[in-house]
């Protein structure tokens, strides 16, 4: 579990899913350009995770940009995989919470698998 989804709990939470960054982030011009610090850094410290009340996804190391949306709160959750993401299992996903919040997160390892959670806990 990431450090800061385990720090910012609250009484009676619990993780149920937790995913990172596919492998793939490592094959782009952006890696080869950082030779390979950028996806690392990335992978390290970007988290996203289902508890029984709310979607939490952090990302950034030193700018830092969270989203925390509570379960009753959010409409769907779009997956979208190109043929290269069925394959290799992974795809972009897409939080639509109450009022029109949209928050897209690419590359994501399984996730099918992130959506499925998510329904079994609404």
């Amino acid at each position: 579990m990431g450090t800061y989804v385990k720090n910012n709990l609250i009484s009676g939470e619990h993780v149920q899913y937790e995913t990172s960054y596919h492998w793939i982030i490592f094959i782009s011009l952006r890696s080869l350009l950082t030779l390979f610090i950028a996806p690392i850094l990335d992978r390290w410290t970007d988290e996203f995770a289902i508890t029984n009340k709310r979607v939490i996804v952090k990302t950034g190391l030193i700018r830092r940009r969270t989203v925390e949306l509570n379960l009753t709160k959010i409409e769907s959750v779009n997956v979208n995989q190109s043929v290269l993401g069925r394959i290799l299992g992974f795809g972009s996903i897409q939080i639509v919470g109450t009022g029109g919040t949209r928050e897209l997160f690419t590359n994501i390892r399984k996730p099918l698998r992130f959506r499925k959670k998510f329904q079994e806990l609404c």
